[in-house]
């Protein structure tokens, strides 16, 4: 590795982790893009397989920091972490067989969707007494499975997917939810990350400084967000660059692929 790519790495992650850390999720949909465009990982499939790791070992470090604070369903996030690993390995196993440049348009679709999701926000209050049941487990479980297979497929942590998942199926409050997520992020991530290893898919070592990048870029993001009194604007510039990103790899990926 030059030090071109070291810096441009580290300088990804920082971005990605920079934006967790000022608007909360989201941001590590650019993770991708990052690794394309700037970093300039030629094979798109790496590039997945290894912003899956990076995301999966940067939501590891804030699961620990909602566990400290209490806000994690450890039985909810189980469960629903545990169905959806067999939905995250189907669903990589079908993006590593899946041509690289179509990946990244169908990615970019979801960018939008990800971008409109961030605009609408989500307002529920939920209970924060939520727990596991027998009436609720099935649903836990099979909101695990799906959005399993659409994190494995793309490659992403699916926590814009996870968290109302989580809502949806217990019914619990949004910062629990946001809390628990991180369990299945992690899982769903880490499970991607070793399906596309086994095909050699995975570059050990952008992983790591996007890593440590996006650490850096969180602590400053965070540092930065305790002292502004709305994220609402941010959400809105956010959402904003997250269209742009997107328009540009349906560009790229649509003319290369079709």
């Amino acid at each position: 590795m030059d030090l071109l790519y070291l810096f441009t790495g580290a300088f990804s992650g920082a971005l990605v982790g920079f934006s967790l850390g000022l608007i909360g999720g989201g941001g590590s949909i650019l993770a991708v893009p990052l690794m394309v465009y700037l970093v300039g990982v030629s094979e798109p499939h790496v590039a997945i397989g290894t912003s899956a790791l990076a995301v999966a070992a940067n939501a590891a470090l804030g699961l620990g920091g909602h566990a400290r604070a209490g806000t994690v369903k450890w039985k909810i996030g189980l469960l629903y972490a545990g169905a959806g690993i067999l939905g995250a390995f189907l669903g990589s196993s079908a993006g590593k067989a899946f041509d690289g440049q179509k990946l990244l348009f169908l990615f970019a679709l979801v960018m939008i969707f990800v971008g409109v999701l961030m605009l609408k926000g989500r307002k529920a209050v939920g209970d924060s007494e939520a727990r596991l049941h027998r009436g609720n487990a099935p649903k836990v479980g099979a909101y695990g499975v799906g959005t399993g297979v659409f994190s494995g497929f793309f490659g992403i942590g699916g926590g814009f997917l996870i968290v109302p998942g989580l809502v949806a199926s217990t019914r619990m409050a949004m910062l629990n939810a946001v809390g628990t997520s991180l369990v299945a992020v992690t899982a769903f991530g880490l499970t991607t990350a070793l399906n596309y290893a086994r095909s050699g898919l995975v570059d050990w070592g952008l992983a790591g400084i996007f890593v440590v990048g996006g650490v850096l870029g969180s602590l400053a993001g965070t540092r930065i967000a305790r002292h502004l009194s709305s994220k609402g604007q941010l959400t809105s510039v956010f959402a904003g660059l997250i269209f742009v990103v997107a328009a540009y790899m349906l560009y790229k990926s649509g003319t290369a692929a079709f």
